[in-house]
């Protein structure tokens, strides 16, 4: 009996130990672990990197520039210039570029100063087209000769006013424009010496003697849109086309205008292209022979018609996504330009599509010929 017992005893406490193990490790099965104190997020673990952790990109932010005290920027060259001209009109002046034409007078004023040939004869000799916003600082501009179709689709883009001395019949289609607004023949002559077709100037007193006699504004009408013309650089930040990789060094180009075979170098320490034509400098003789010089350069292809067989001619200004180049700080790139009718500005992108930034200061444009484009030499 005493031995039954103890085999019972035996037993229980065997079961005893068995069941207090098995509770044991159900308990330590329970228990988290010291680094699982926090609630698990159901997130896979991310792999180590040896990479510093990347810097968040930053974004240039545009400057927005105060213009000084009683000026803003021009929409001609973005220079700083007093308010009391921010509604007024520029003019365009036809301005005679033969050799017998030299020197020329107040042209170093001029903002803006488009070149293109003027007849398929003759060479095919051209003629500028200068735009002047502030004309009642003028002391003596030109010499001033006739118009063509191609300026008469051009000009209108600025609002500004014609100046000029007459012109063919084929102009007479884009006269009856109700925004084509001009002064013909109507300027001060000049004792020169030469033929009387050299001899026509504006004068101080001639253009306010315009306005008032033709009861045009001074200032932008309605077909004006005043939309910004060109975008511009800021001032402390030029554009010096480092971000493209397909601009060229530009230090000379030479154009291929036959009759005066212009070429335009660049001054580093001025920062602007000084144009040459004739073999000489180009000079204002009424600025102290100061050389004409430009901070941008604008090349347009375009397509020209010849519309008779005595020389006259017209180019397509209005067109689409039409070859160029941009020529700023020594380096040019090229673009595409875009004018979808004669109110329209001018456009211009780079090849990524985006319109350009020029900088700061006077700007030369030239319309060159298709079949002369490739004759363009940069060095």
């Amino acid at each position: 009996m005493k031995k039954n017992l103890s085999i019972l005893l035996v037993a229980a406490l065997s079961l005893s130990m068995l069941l207090s193990g098995c509770k044991k490790k159900e308990e330590a099965k329970e228990q988290p672990t010291e680094a699982s104190e926090e609630p698990i997020i159901a997130v896979a673990p991310e792999e180590p990197s040896s990479e510093a952790p990347a810097e968040e990109e930053e974004v240039e932010e545009e400057e927005v520039e105060t213009p000084p005290d009683g000026m803003y920027a021009s929409e001609l060259t973005g220079e700083w210039i007093d308010e009391s001209l921010k509604d007024q009109r520029p003019i365009a002046v036809m301005v005679d570029d033969e050799k017998t034409a030299l020197p020329h007078y107040g042209i170093s004023t001029s903002d803006i100063m488009y070149e293109m040939v003027n007849s398929t004869q003759n060479e095919g000799v051209t003629r500028f087209m200068v735009m002047v916003k502030d004309w009642g600082a003028i002391k003596q501009l030109g010499s001033i000769r006739s118009t063509r179709p191609t300026n008469l689709q051009i000009f209108p883009e600025w609002n500004a006013v014609l100046c000029h001395d007459g012109g063919p019949f084929w102009n007479d289609n884009f006269y009856k424009n109700p925004f084509v607004e001009r002064f013909s023949g109507t300027f001060s002559r000049v004792d020169n010496g030469k033929p009387r077709e050299f001899t026509e100037y504006i004068l101080p007193g001639d253009l306010e003697k315009n306005f008032k006699n033709t009861g045009f504004s001074t200032t932008y009408n309605e077909y004006y849109t005043g939309l910004p013309h060109y975008q511009f650089a800021s001032h402390t930040k030029p554009n010096d086309l480092s971000q493209y990789s397909d601009a060229k060094t530009c230090e000379k180009i030479s154009l291929p205008f036959h009759h005066n075979n212009p070429w335009l170098e660049y001054d580093p320490e001025s920062k602007t292209y000084k144009y040459f034509q004739y073999n000489q400098k180009e000079v204002d003789a009424g600025n102290g022979n100061v050389q004409i010089a430009f901070t941008n350069l604008l090349l347009q292809n375009a397509r020209l018609e010849r519309l008779d067989d005595h020389g006259y001619m017209m180019y397509y200004p209005s067109e689409s996504n039409r070859d160029g180049w941009f020529i700023t700080q020594g380096k040019a790139i090229p673009v595409k330009w875009t004018k979808q009718n004669d109110l329209d500005a001018t456009r211009y992108y780079d090849m990524d599509g985006n319109e350009i930034k020029i900088n700061v200061g006077k700007t030369y444009v030239a319309l060159i010929r298709e079949e002369e484009w490739g004759d363009i030499v940069m060095e």
